[in-house]
């Protein structure tokens, strides 16, 4: 899964769209409801943004995925996207977690900012109770001292859940590391752990971009991450872990 942090205009969704596409993305990713930490900062296009990414989807024929922020708002995320992203601070909105279980759409259920596997593991079972099996998570790094990445990406996780849990699950090393110099080396460690898949941003402006610029690939850099992942697939991934 590969696109920008959030969605700014149809040119920049289908610009960016293009890029992943040829590298090799299955699933195009791009925020219409951003919940940021402060709130004088860019919240997203709300419903305009779900738009872009119809578009996106009739353009590429890629399907999307988007972050629902709460029930309010459910219906109508749930009508645009093919996919629907529960972010890390609603990992344990029960309310948010029984919709989902509700829907008919995938959810991309992301770890809490604090979260164990066990935490983690329940909210998704709160989905699955309701009677949507369809959950993929997602590890993103969680909350630690370190000041050298924005988050601590724990890839421990991803060999303990594919033990514990038949649930798949992908690695999003933009959150977790917060900085672009190390998305490619935690993409190919994620994938090496086994991970089921990556859901990366991807920027070709992010010196522009009006959120998480720093942490978004450049086109080319994803192009290599692409090429760099599929060859440790091809020896590594895919195998069931010991």
């Amino acid at each position: 899964m590969a696109g920008p942090c959030a969605i700014e205009s149809e040119d920049q969704a289908l610009t960016i769209a293009g890029h992943v596409k040829k590298s090799g993305a299955h699933m195009f990713r791009g925020g219409a409801f951003k919940p940021r930490t402060s709130p004088y900062t860019f919240q997203g296009l709300g419903e305009a943004g779900l738009k872009i990414l119809a578009k996106v989807r009739e353009t590429t024929g890629m399907p999307v995925v988007t972050e629902v922020m709460d029930t309010q708002a459910f219906d109508l995320v749930e009508h645009y996207a093919d996919m629907l992203q529960i972010g890390t601070r609603n990992m344990q909105n029960f309310s948010l977690l029984k919709r989902a279980g509700e829907s008919f759409r995938p959810i991309l259920l992301k770890r809490g900012l604090a979260a164990t596997i066990e935490e983690w593991l329940m909210a998704a079972e709160y989905i699955m109770a309701q009677g949507n099996h369809q959950v993929v998570l997602c590890e993103r790094g969680v909350r630690t001292f370190v000041h050298h990445s924005r988050n601590t990406l724990d890839l421990s996780a991803v060999p303990v859940v594919r033990k514990e849990s038949h649930l798949p699950i992908i690695v999003d090393p933009s959150h977790a590391a917060g900085r672009r110099d190390q998305v490619l080396p935690l993409s190919r460690a994620a994938v090496a752990a086994n991970a089921h898949g990556l859901m990366v941003e991807v920027h070709h402006q992010p010196e522009k971009a009006l959120s998480d610029g720093a942490q978004s690939l450049y086109p080319e850099q994803f192009d290599i991450l692409c090429r760099q992942v599929k060859a440790i697939f091809n020896v590594s991934g895919g195998q069931e872990p010991f």
